[in-house]
This record gives C-alpha cells, structure tokens and sequence, in this order.
C-alpha cells in the first residue's frame, strides 16, 4: 500500500509514529508531510530507513492509497491546523488512518467526505467493545514473555520489541510481536490500543493478545508503554506489567534524560530503583527479572560517545546493554536466551 504521512512540524524528533512506519513497515511511504522542512528529505535525517521526500501539504503528493497520521501528541488530540490535508485525502478517495485519540470517524465533515469519495477512517486507537477483566493466565502459553519497560515515556520502547524480533527472527528464532500501542497496531495491522482501554480492562487486553498468539510462538516480544513512575502514564505501564504476566524485561532508557517527558518538574529515578520498582511490582503476580537494558542514544552525535554511554549504562544497570538501532542486538538477545 502505497501512503504518505503527516509528521507537521515534528518530524523526526517528535513524530515517532511516522519513524516508526517508515523503519518497520511494509507500507510504500510516498512522501512525509512537514510544512517546516519542505525540499527536504527523509535520508537528510534518518538513516537506514525508507527514503521519501518531504513536502508541504497533502497538494504536493501524488497518488497514494492512504494518509497516515504520523504524530503521537500528548493527550492524542487532533490539530486543526491538519485538517486541510485529511480533508484533501479524503476527498480525493484515500483512506486516513490515525492512531489519535480524538477518533476521525466522529468527526462529521471527515465521515461525510469519506462516505462521498468512498473510503475508509481507521481510528487505530478504537478498542474492539468484548473486552474484560484479566484471568490471570497469560503464563499458561507455551511461549517465554518479554516485555520492554522503561523509564519513561517515547524512550524507544516499540523500536527495541522490533529491533529484539527481528534479531530473534534472523536467528531462526520462532517469534511474535504483541502491539500495544497506535504504531505497533498499525506496523503488524492487529492488536489492542491499551492506553484507550477502560482501566479495569487494561491487563485483559493484553491477556487476550497473549493468549490469542502464545501457543504459536517459542517467544512473544511485548511492546510496553508509558513508565511506571509517570504521572500520566503508570496506570497502563502497570496494566501491561500484569496482564502480559512476563517472564523477563528489558528496561529501556534514553541516553541524558533526567525529567520527565512533559511533566518536567518530576525528576527520574535512579536505573537501579528503576529495576526494584519493576520486579517488586511484578512479583506478586508473576515473577519477572530486567535481565538487560536498551539505551537510546540518538542525541548524542558520534558512535564513540554513544559507546561510551551505552557502557556508562551497563554498567549501572549491572545487566548487559546496548543502542539496539545504532549498533546491534546480540548481547540483549543473548541474556534473554
């Protein structure tokens, strides 16, 4: 399918969704909407990713089969300043698909374009409505659980689940993605959007996703969410935590980072109340080690100083670690196997 994708004024740093398609899906991305970078293009920035120009608006793309909507905002809503652009997609019979949680198909000039024209509004983030409480199972399939954890929010969480499956894939390894959030969901076309599920059904949503693919995998790799010490966020981090009943975590961190995302007057914790904070919690329900660390090392400018940090991480996380995108998986495979 062939799509262009609306990253306005975030992309990359702060268009996660649009990074995240563009390194792991199997969409034919057309072209990037940025109105701050027009001319420019996606290899100006990312590397070893698809290539695709970037333009101004919706007008500047050629035929394509769908939009995407490819910024992830705090609180999920939706920018006024887009609509022009999904009412030209619609228009002109392209599917919109979004993973906001102001869902599109509500919005009554957007369903009535794209009943006109023929097409279709994915609202990703929209849960199917037979969901429950969790039964407390998920550990009864046949394949080992890992999940990625983090010390905050937009750390890489998603990036190291798929950067660990395909490094498990290429091993031979018979694995399986299980999506929580509007990427993921959008990367492998299935899954539950956990941060819109109602509270009490949070760990059931993850719970039916494992149950669904456990038996057919020798690993399930789960995508995690949020931060357990995020004011905003904990309550579906913890969801995850027990509903995915988990066997081994890898806690992932961003290189620098002190505060937290958007709530800035919250400082982090330490990497090593990080890991009794997550096994303390899981333990009552399912017993669970961090036996390695991701570390995002985007901001830093040069391999050497990215080593350096990766090493300065290992060594207070006292686990094996490694930028899983900048350098390679092996060793955080490894003490997962």
């Amino acid at each position: 399918m062939q799509v262009a994708i609306l990253a306005h004024e975030k992309f990359p740093g702060r268009a996660k969704t649009a990074v995240g398609i563009l390194r792991y899906a199997d969409y034919e991305v057309e072209a990037i909407l940025d109105r701050d970078r027009p001319g420019e293009r996606v290899s100006d920035h990312l590397p070893n990713v698809q290539d695709a120009p970037i333009v101004a608006g919706m007008d500047d793309v050629g035929d394509v089969d769908a939009l995407i909507i490819g910024i992830a905002p705090i609180g999920g809503g939706f920018d006024d300043s887009w609509r022009d652009d999904v009412r030209t997609a619609l228009s002109r019979g392209c599917d919109v698909i979004s993973g906001l949680h102001y869902f599109l198909e509500n919005d009554e000039e957007f369903a009535r374009l794209a009943e006109e024209n023929d097409c279709e509004i994915w609202d990703v983030r929209k849960p199917h409505d037979d969901l429950t409480v969790s039964q407390g199972i998920a550990n009864e399939v046949d394949a080992e659980i890992v999940l990625t954890v983090g010390t905050d929010c937009s750390v890489g969480k998603m990036t190291v689940t798929l950067e660990l499956l395909e490094a498990a894939e290429e091993r031979g390894i018979n694995a399986g993605f299980i999506p929580t959030g509007q990427t993921g969901i959008m990367i492998d076309g299935w899954g539950n959007p956990i941060d819109r599920v109602v509270s009490d059904f949070t760990a059931g949503a993850v719970e039916e996703m494992i149950l669904e693919r456990g038996d057919d995998y020798d690993y399930l790799f789960v995508e995690g969410q949020g931060s357990i010490v995020h004011p905003a966020y904990s309550a579906v981090t913890c969801g995850i935590l027990h509903g995915s009943m988990a066997d081994k975590l890898v806690l992932c961190h961003e290189a620098g980072k002190e505060v937290i995302h958007g709530y800035e007057s919250f400082s982090l914790p330490s990497i090593e109340e990080y890991v009794s904070l997550y096994e303390n919690l899981a333990k009552p329900v399912q017993e669970a080690e961090i036996v390695a660390g991701a570390l995002n090392t985007s901001g830093i400018e040069d391999d050497e100083s990215a080593r350096d940090a990766v090493e300065s991480y290992e060594s207070e996380l006292g686990r094996p670690a490694n930028d899983l995108v900048r350098f390679d998986a092996d060793a955080v495979l490894e003490a997962i196997l």
